[in-house]
């Protein structure tokens, strides 16, 4: 716990923790932004990423055969890149114009899962499955992956263990793959958790535990728990290297996605990104990877919920991983379950310091109208929490971002990442729409 005193010294170093205490909207541009060239070295590179990508092909087999619907990509896990330009409209008419295209990156239509979290989640699951029958004489690098859905590879990893701390999409991720090779897994849930996810994941065969307190609750106790037996792996969302690089593969898809699209990115082409922020690590695993790619010419922004913003309090105050936004005396409830996150990711944050543009919040208010317009505007249906980096291009067109940065907004590419949405029930659907549609009524 930080003591009022401590708090207030925060407050005078940065005023706008102020806001953020009392649950303001806010748009905070990052101070500690460094040059991609002169920023500290990572234990992670490029080198990493395309290595990460190797194993993506690895499994391509494997996919194929537990999974029929990625036959079509030919085992690669990818979603769309699409324009949005009706939304864009829709934006412009409430909130007034912005230069540049407008996209989204649809990994809420992300084969198997519907959410981002499938990038990191699934890559983590199958690199400890690789290892683990490789070091066990039972793979070789060379091999069809497929015959990891054998009998023999069932019972193999029947003996292991796997565990995770989730507010939802992570463990949906990590217990549909877990469950498909045949290992024992346990998703440790907040109290905020979706009861529908919470009930998918016990129809998969999946250990459901539940806490009352929040994320940070969970994942203190699923750790302790999970590493206490030998033969159990921890995926571990504050600290994982793994589930880190796993989200990177979304920059390497995007660069051919984009490149398709005869979409320029460089220094009169500036690309800006806004992703959904929970604990931080796929939202930095996403600008990592871009900033690896596209250097400076790429601006990646994180939004939060203003009653959930853990990452823009750890990196406002510089505490990083060491302070909640409990500690600043906000609650953390938000509807957006995947973001009702308290304390950021040790690993990730400590990356995102000196790559990151910025970060926003949101209410939850917004959200969900946004989901409506966006379903009415562009026939997408997103979860609420996917729909938050809609509200990014205005916010810094707002701001004096592109001019304190010479960016050249008439040629930008605006992309907001959404993470997730394709395995929401409908009825749940409905109500999420109902209610962004009677918010709308309401202005």
């Amino acid at each position: 716990m930080y003591s009022d005193k401590e708090i207030t010294a925060f407050i005078k170093s940065a005023p706008i923790l102020q806001d953020i205490i009392d649950a303001k909207v806010v748009t905070w541009i990052n101070p500690e932004l460094t040059p991609f060239d002169d920023a500290p070295k990572f234990s992670l590179g490029l080198k990493d990423m395309e290595e990460a990508e190797q194993l993506w092909i690895r499994f391509a087999p494997f996919f194929m055969k537990a999974f029929p619907e990625t036959i079509e990509s030919h085992g690669i896990l990818e979603s769309p890149l699409r324009e949005i330009p009706n939304m864009k409209a829709v934006l412009e008419s409430s909130h007034g114009n912005f230069e540049g295209r407008l996209f989204l990156k649809c990994d809420n239509e992300l084969p198997i899962a519907g959410s981002i979290k499938a990038r990191g989640g699934f890559f983590e699951i199958i690199k400890y499955a690789e290892t683990l029958a490789l070091d066990a004489g039972l793979l070789k690098h060379d091999d069809d992956y497929s015959k990891l859905l054998s009998p023999v590879f069932r019972e193999f990893f029947s003996r292991h263990k796997i565990g995770v701390a989730s507010t939802g999409n992570l463990g949906l991720g990590i217990g549909i793959m877990s469950a498909t090779l045949g290992f024992k897994i346990t998703v440790y849930v907040s109290a905020d958790a979706k009861q529908w996810k919470k009930e998918l994941l016990r129809e998969k065969g999946v250990i459901v535990v539940e806490f009352e307190g929040d994320f940070s609750e969970a994942i203190l106790a699923g750790r302790q728990q999970t590493l206490m037996d030998p033969n159990a792996h921890f995926v571990d969302d504050e600290d994982s290297e793994d589930l880190f690089i796993g989200y990177t593969s979304g920059a390497l898809r995007i660069a051919e996605q984009l490149k398709a699209q005869h979409i320029t990115v460089d220094a009169d082409h500036p690309l800006l990104v806004y992703s959904p922020c929970g604990v931080g690590g796929s939202p930095g695993g996403i600008a990592f990877g871009l900033k690896q790619l596209y250097g400076d010419h790429v601006h990646c922004f994180f939004i939060e919920p203003t009653h959930s913003p853990g990452v823009l309090t750890g990196l406002v105050t510089g505490e990083m991983s060491k302070i909640s936004v409990q500690d600043i005396g906000l609650d953390n409830q938000t509807e957006a379950d995947g973001l009702a996150v308290g304390r950021p990711s040790n690993f990730a944050t400590k990356i995102s310091k000196h790559l990151i543009s910025g970060i926003l919040t949101v209410e939850d208010d917004e959200l969900f109208k946004l989901l409506a317009q966006l379903k009415d505007s562009e026939n997408i249906f997103l979860e609420p929490s996917a729909t938050a980096g809609l509200i990014g291009p205005q916010r810094i067109q707002a701001s004096e971002y592109a001019k304190t940065h010479h960016l050249n907004m008439e040629n930008a590419t605006h992309i907001v990442w959404a993470t997730g949405g394709l395995l929401v029930p409908e009825y749940q659907r409905e109500a999420f729409y109902d209610k962004g549609s009677r918010l709308l009524k309401s202005v």
